[in-house]
């Protein structure tokens, strides 16, 4: 697979700060039933890389002791891990907002028909893949027979409530299938719903525009295809400062399978860690061991782990960013979360 990593490097996007941490994105694994074109993890059903019981039990340390308001769980299917349940059963005793990153199709799987009923019993936020309300395009990005599935599996969360219970939330996904951005979000959701209740009698929250970003299988594709540096000048060509302010690493960070920490997931599968602030921008605390610790492995360019960080204040540390950064503030903006504007 072509790497985009060398072109993404040296950048001149704007410099970034931390803001309040609210949010703990973890990536729990690459083991995936489904081996999507767009995926920027390169998960797989071969993939062997999974979070351990211990790596699952310093998450719940650092969420408890950092009044982490928010837990975001992804992969691969996250729910594939074995320790899935635990997590979300330990971090909703802890009165965290759980979100489900689910490829939909996990939900009918061997072994995990009873999924769906988790989730709903936990009160976990389900925020589900499904790039087009079309099959054609769906089939295009995530194989055959994914979109029947993907129905079917939508079709059981209303049954439970999601998406129509106000405790049950159920958020869709849309990416596009080409080197283009999305269209306006509200625009597209207008047509999302009406499509999918005609069709099939789906209901859903918010529809959540995803820009692709040129990393990964997606990057490999753009170069292999000639078309990495025409879709670069798209996202350049189409920044906005607006954006800034909302883009989603200002209030996350990103955990890797090994308990690694990075400011997105993106930069998690670029190999581009924590930046640590200068030293005269710390006001650094001699007693505080694990913060200096952090710090110092920071500052040697090393990547830092979770439990390196749990007393640690990460309020106004600089942001790693490359070329990349430029899709998450094109035109609307881009995260987890949809649109930025």
């Amino acid at each position: 697979m072509l790497d985009t990593r060398p072109r993404l490097q040296d950048t001149d996007f704007p410099p970034l700060k931390r803001g309040r941490l609210e949010t703990l994105q973890v990536n729990l694994g690459y083991l995936c039933n489904l081996s999507c074109t767009h995926c920027h993890v390169n998960a797989g059903p071969r993939r062997t890389e999974l979070m351990d019981r211990e790596g699952v039990d310093t998450l719940l340390r650092f969420i408890e002791r950092q009044g982490i308001q928010n837990l975001d769980l992804t992969g691969g299917a996250p729910e594939m891990n074995p320790h899935f349940r635990y997590l979300v059963t330990e971090a909703r005793k802890l009165g965290v907002a759980v979100t489900d990153r689910c490829n939909l199709t996990i939900l009918l799987e061997p072994e995990y028909e009873d999924l769906a009923d988790f989730l709903a019993s936990q009160a976990v936020t389900v925020t589900a893949s499904l790039p087009c309300y079309l099959e054609s395009n769906v089939a295009e990005q995530r194989g055959k027979g994914v979109y029947q599935s993907s129905i079917k599996a939508l079709q059981r969360l209303n049954r439970l409530g999601y998406g129509l219970d106000p405790r049950l939330p159920l958020h869709l996904v849309y990416n596009p299938n080409g080197a283009f951005l999305p269209p306006p979000q509200q625009q597209l959701q207008a047509d999302y719903k009406r499509e999918l209740r005609e069709r099939f009698g789906i209901q859903f929250n918010e529809l959540l525009t995803i820009t692709n970003m040129p990393i990964s299988r997606f990057g490999s594709m753009l170069l292999s295809k000639g078309l990495f540096d025409d879709y670069m000048a798209l996202l350049k060509s189409n920044f906005s400062a607006l954006n800034l302010q909302t883009v989603m690493c200002r209030s996350l960070i990103s955990v890797d399978w090994q308990g690694y920490v990075y400011d997105c997931d993106f930069n998690q599968m670029l190999g581009m860690p924590l930046t640590a602030p200068a030293p005269s921008e710390t006001g650094q605390s001699p007693d505080l061991v694990a913060t200096d610790k952090a710090l110092s492995s920071a500052r040697r360019g090393r990547k830092i782990h979770l439990a390196d960080l749990l007393q640690t204040d990460l309020s106004e540390w600089p942001i790693a960013t490359g070329e990349h950064c430029y899709g998450c503030t094109a035109g609307q903006g881009s995260s987890c979360g949809g649109a930025l504007s």
